[in-house]
């Protein structure tokens, strides 16, 4: 394939928000060699590694182990491949490896049996410190596997938080305060004004290792070449959301107003934008595939049904990806009608928690009734 094909520096804005990005064309085995050679390259001679979601919240748990350990290998991972970064360090990593998990939740836990009974073999010990909604099961088999696992309340705590608390160490002021803007990111609790610039900062930055060491240093107040560069990118970024919103359509679903739209974009001011016009809920299907979930405090099943469409997550904040790609040609047909499967998927889940919703309302009125 001709790299100028998918190199869209160049393209229009309009056909820029349509597509993915330039990493979704390359070939998962290609990029699976690559994550590979750099886990191996991170774990050499390191006594602690990080498994930990490359997001604000997942590398900020880096920062504050880096500061009491003095190194930490981070070995990024999302929830999908959550089991192969437990792979890479139970084969990269040095005996008895100090091994850390941040930030990650498996839906199921024989999804990563294997992988996580290889990382106890190797590692001295495992610690799993996060926040989503687990299962009772999969948190007791975690528990039982010999993993020291940590949840927190998702409605109050990040991952951040967890650590910050979990680690016996003293740390110093700005790396608290770091805690505490990312749980204002990740909870979506939108009061500092600095949680937009550390999770712009987390998303843009080149090298999620470079995200660790600048906040390490700096906490929460990044230092003045970062916000330049920030603002630059926010120019775009602007673009690119009110792009979005003006796709938005809003459908009535049993009780509530659910905005739906798509487009390459930032997902929770795109959402922020819907709840402004009346949204209760928003969903904003990606030109990738997946989709986000974001609630209000008069919606908070998020998670209910991202659930039930290959996802997870918050009662106010969630992910997915509706299994409705089996080929490149429905990817055609996702990016030329700007994603009209996916979204009739996740609207179709709207429906059944709202018939789910309605029918434990009548079921607490007839004990109300009856009592």
């Amino acid at each position: 394939m001709d790299d100028d094909l998918i190199d869209d520096r160049d393209l229009p804005p309009e056909r820029r928000s349509l597509l993915p990005g330039e990493g979704f064309f390359i070939p998962d085995s290609f990029e699976e060699e690559i994550e590979a050679q750099e886990a191996a390259n991170a774990l050499e001679g390191v006594s602690v590694a990080v498994v930990a979601d490359p997001d604000a919240d997942g590398l900020a748990c880096v920062a504050l182990l880096r500061e009491v350990y003095g190194e930490a290998a981070l070995v990024p991972a999302s929830p999908h491949d959550l089991e192969d970064g437990m792979a890479y360090v139970a084969e990269y990593g040095e005996d008895d490896i100090r091994a850390f998990v941040c930030d990650l939740c498996p839906d199921r836990f024989e999804y990563v049996e294997g992988e996580l009974g290889d990382l106890l073999a190797t590692a001295s010990e495992v610690r799993w410190f996060d926040h989503h909604q687990w299962d009772d099961d999969v948190a007791a088999s975690v528990r039982d596997a010999g993993v020291d696992l940590v949840v927190g309340d998702s409605d109050e705590e990040c991952t951040a938080d967890v650590a910050l608390r979990s680690l016996d160490y003293e740390f110093p002021d700005h790396l608290r305060e770091l805690a505490e803007v990312t749980r204002d990111h990740d909870l979506w609790i939108k009061e500092d004004d600095r949680s937009d610039d550390i999770s712009d900062y987390s998303y843009w930055v080149d090298e999620a290792e470079t995200y660790v060491e600048v906040v390490r240093e700096h906490g929460p107040d990044l230092p003045e070449e970062t916000m330049t560069m920030l603002e630059e990118r926010r120019v775009e970024k602007q673009d690119l959301i009110e792009r979005a919103l003006r796709r938005a359509e809003f459908k009535d679903i049993g009780p509530w107003t659910v905005g739906v739209t798509y487009g390459r974009c930032s997902q929770n001011e795109v959402a922020e934008g819907m709840r402004e016009e009346g949204a209760d809920a928003s969903v904003i299907v990606k030109p990738s595939g997946p989709a986000s979930i974001r609630g209000t405090e008069e919606f908070q099943r998020a998670h209910e049904v991202a659930g039930k469409v290959n996802g997870g997550g918050h009662p106010k904040a969630a992910g997915c990806k509706p299994d409705v790609y089996d080929d490149m040609m429905d990817y055609a047909h996702h990016w030329t009608t700007q994603g009209a499967v996916t979204k009739q998927a996740i609207v179709d889940a709207f429906r059944e928690v709202a018939d789910e919703a309605e029918a434990e309302d009548d079921e607490a009125a007839a004990d109300s009734d009856d009592s």
